[in-house]
């Protein structure tokens, strides 16, 4: 009979960071009835026989240290493109995958974690610790002024219903304006959509005395969150990347507090429910 379950993709290079990853994604596995599968990409094909072998020691250790057996796929080719691919082939629900924060190795620092995560259909959960309890009962979400906040709240609605979350708003302080009318709008939408929904909530505004990307991370440190839900700056440039876009520094955030990242889609009318 065919396998019907839900597919989470963990990103695995062998690292504490990815075996974090998995911690946190038997998680969600045991939440939502999933399947775990982890992906590790080789850069040329000589090296997949390597790369298989070490994958089935990882495997064998793990079912012995933690009684789940994960699938295995190893692939040549580059995080960057692969990843995504590969999660689109599964139709993976979720991607988990750590990093080490802006500092440490570069393959997956602040940026580059993001560069792997931007252009995907498939949210992206960035992890840089282990799992502190095993259910995300306090989700910070940040509202601001783009449209694209809406599309996060589908979401925000699956954590409130696998978890029992409680969503914890954060809006900028901002001065009167166009910008602050759209805020306004956005989280008027915020709120009917998660009442509607049944779905717990509270809302709060940052003092305004800094980046709102940085002022989001203060605030979930401030209520102890467990997750983090924010988009991804939609047609992102090169220039971001340098430069560091605001994403990028709550995806390292000092706090180690999981982010889930979600991607501008033209296409989520027609996509239609994730669960």
């Amino acid at each position: 009979m065919e396998n019907t379950k839900r597919s989470i993709l963990v990103a695995w290079d062998f690292s504490t960071v990815a075996e974090y990853a998995l911690e946190h994604a038997l998680i969600f596995a045991e939440n939502v009835d999933a399947n775990v599968t982890l992906l590790h990409i080789v850069k040329k094909g000589s090296q997949l026989d390597e790369a298989n072998a070490k994958m089935a020691e990882a495997v064998m250790q793990i079912e012995k240290e933690r009684g789940v057996r994960p699938e295995v796929i190893v692939r040549e080719g580059s995080i960057f493109t692969s990843i995504n691919d590969i999660a689109k082939e599964m139709n993976s629900m979720l991607v988990l995958m750590g990093t080490h924060g802006i500092k440490g190795m570069q393959k997956l620092t602040g940026s580059w974690a993001l560069k792997v995560i931007v252009g995907s259909r498939v949210p992206f959960v960035v992890v840089q610790a282990p799992p502190v309890q095993k259910k995300y009962s306090s989700v910070v979400l940040p509202v601001d002024f783009k449209k694209e906040n809406k599309e996060k709240l589908s979401w925000a609605e699956f954590l409130g219903k696998f978890f029992k979350a409680k969503m914890r708003i954060i809006t900028p302080k901002i001065p009167e304006g166009q910008m602050l009318q759209r805020t306004k709008a956005n989280l008027v939408f915020a709120k009917k959509y998660l009442e509607n929904r049944g779905i717990d909530y509270e809302i709060d505004t940052a003092d305004g005395g800094n980046d709102f990307a940085m002022e989001t991370v203060d605030f979930a440190k401030k209520i102890d969150a467990d997750i983090i839900l924010i988009m991804t700056t939609k047609n992102i440039s090169f220039q971001d990347y340098m430069l560091g876009a605001h994403e990028q520094f709550v995806i390292a955030n000092s706090a180690h507090i999981p982010v889930m990242c979600v991607n501008p889609r033209t296409d989520l009318a027609k996509y239609g429910s994730f669960y």
